[in-house]
C-alpha cells in the first residue's frame, strides 16, 4: 500500500517531468525557477545554454531580511520575492523569461511569486 508522503512525491515527480518536457519547446529562452519549501521560497533566472544563473532572489538572502520582517503572510513574501526578482531582472534588461514551476502546482505562493514578477516587469 501506498503511504500518503510517497504519493505526494510522486505525483510531484510526475508533473516535474510534465513540465521539464513542455520546456523543450523554449530551449532558447531563459527560464524563471522557483523552489519552495516550508518556510522559504526562492526564485532564479537560469541560462541554460551557458548553465548559469543570472539573476536569484530568496527569502533566505540578508538583503530581503526587512522584507521578510515586512509580510504578513507567507503568500504576500512570496508577491515580494517576484517583486524583487522583476526589479533585479529589468537592472540586467531581462525582460523575457518562460516560467517553469517546478512540478508544484500554479496555485498559492507559486502563483503570488509569478503575479509579483509580472508586477517587476517580467514576461512569461
Amino acid at each position: 500500500m501506498i503511504k500518503a508522503h510517497e504519493k505526494k512525491t510522486e505525483l510531484q515527480r510526475r508533473r516535474r517531468r510534465r513540465v521539464k518536457k513542455k520546456m523543450d519547446r523554449y530551449s532558447g529562452k531563459l527560464r524563471l525557477v522557483v523552489t519552495r519549501s516550508s518556510r522559504h521560497i526562492t526564485a532564479q533566472i537560469v541560462d541554460d545554454l551557458a548553465g548559469r544563473t543570472l539573476v536569484s532572489a530568496s527569502s533566505i538572502e540578508k538583503a530581503m531580511a526587512d522584507e521578510v520582517q515586512a509580510s504578513s503572510s507567507k503568500m504576500d513574501l512570496a508577491g515580494r520575492i517576484g517583486r524583487e526578482l522583476g526589479r533585479r531582472a529589468q537592472k540586467q534588461k531581462i525582460t523575457k523569461v518562460v516560467f517553469d514551476r517546478n512540478g508544484y502546482l500554479f496555485h498559492g505562493r507559486v502563483k503570488a511569486l509569478a503575479e509579483g514578477a509580472h508586477e517587476g516587469g517580467l514576461i512569461f
